[in-house]
């Protein structure tokens, strides 16, 4: 610290005066404030103008889960839907075969999206939330999976009762489902009109197989309508039509077993795009196809196929 001078009018004579301790701890408490005030306002002004990486980075997280956050409340409700649908029916196919209610009937416990959203207020919240309400619907559906499976097994000696459950093409995903049973929007006259079966969207001349053991009972070839069909009895009601192939493999009152290639997909007739129509009938009366699958995949490919079909509008004929 400097020193101070004073003049001695006494004696004349210029003093030399030295800070006291004091005095000297004062001052640099002062600049000490005065320095932390300085690198507090600086900070502020800098924060308040400047936006770091994390900080942009986290603004944008915001705006897609805001963006996401409609469609995340569809989603888990669509899949509510599903799981729920799948327990009913499973009771009733309990109920069909063996005159009893299913065993175990899961308890799905499924908590309305929408209604508890506004109390999910961090976008970490509602991450986690819809992880554990998807996590739910596979356990879920794994159950029921679980319990088709043992209906399947009791079955298995009842051969002739059993329902078409396989698929009509090997190396299915669920992305090549269409537009199922329904009132469906016709490609062409873009109105509502009744689509009695499942489109499946695949190339032209994929190969389409038996879905079971039966006897073709018949073999259309046109260039109208639903173009080149085939038609097989499985029994015991079941009748399972195959619609718009490009090529047919097998004739009138042939018996084919559960795999055998019965024609190549295309788009005969009055078709919007390749695509096979497959459709399941029981003593007249048009079946939905999908409920028929269950035991072909997986809880959740099957729940991913439930979804995707029931929620295209659009049939392909």
């Amino acid at each position: 610290m400097s020193s101070r001078y004073v003049i001695d009018k006494d004696n004349f004579k210029i003093r030399k005066i030295r800070p006291t301790f004091g005095a000297v701890a004062r001052r640099c408490l002062k600049y000490l404030v005065v320095s932390i005030a300085l690198a507090v306002l600086y900070y502020a002004v800098f924060a308040l103008m400047f936006s770091t990486d994390t900080e942009r980075k986290l603004k944008s997280e915001n705006r897609m889960y805001e963006k996401l956050y409609p469609g995340m409340v569809e989603k888990e409700a669509l899949l509510g839907d599903v799981v729920y649908d799948l327990s009913g029916r499973d009771n009733s196919i309990y109920e069909e075969i063996f005159h009893s209610p299913a065993p175990g009937s899961p308890d799905f416990g499924y908590a309305n999206f929408a209604a508890v959203g506004d109390s999910i207020s961090s976008d970490e919240g509602i991450v986690l939330y819809t992880e554990a309400r998807l996590a739910d619907a596979i356990r879920s559906a794994s159950r029921v999976s679980e319990s088709l499976d043992y209906i399947i097994r009791r079955c298995a000696g009842i051969k002739d009762s059993m329902p078409p459950l396989s698929l009509p093409i090997k190396d299915f995903i669920f992305a090549q489902t269409g537009a199922s049973k329904g009132m469906k929007l016709n490609p062409f006259y873009k109105v509502n009109s009744r689509h009695d079966g499942l489109d499946f969207v695949i190339p032209s001349g994929t190969s389409v197989y038996a879905v079971a053991d039966g006897t073709v009972t018949d073999v259309r070839r046109s260039r109208k309508g639903e173009g080149n069909v085939v038609e097989i009895d499985h029994g015991n009601g079941y009748v399972t039509r195959y619609a718009h192939l490009q090529e047919i493999h097998v004739r009138k009152g042939k018996t084919v077993t559960k795999g055998d290639r019965i024609g190549l997909s295309g788009m005969s007739g009055k078709a919007f795009a390749p695509h096979l129509h497959y459709e399941v009938w029981r003593d007249t009366t048009a079946m939905d196809p999908l409920n028929f699958f269950f035991a072909s995949l997986g809880p959740s490919e099957y729940v991913e196929m439930m979804a995707l079909g029931t929620s295209i509008v659009q049939s392909m004929d």
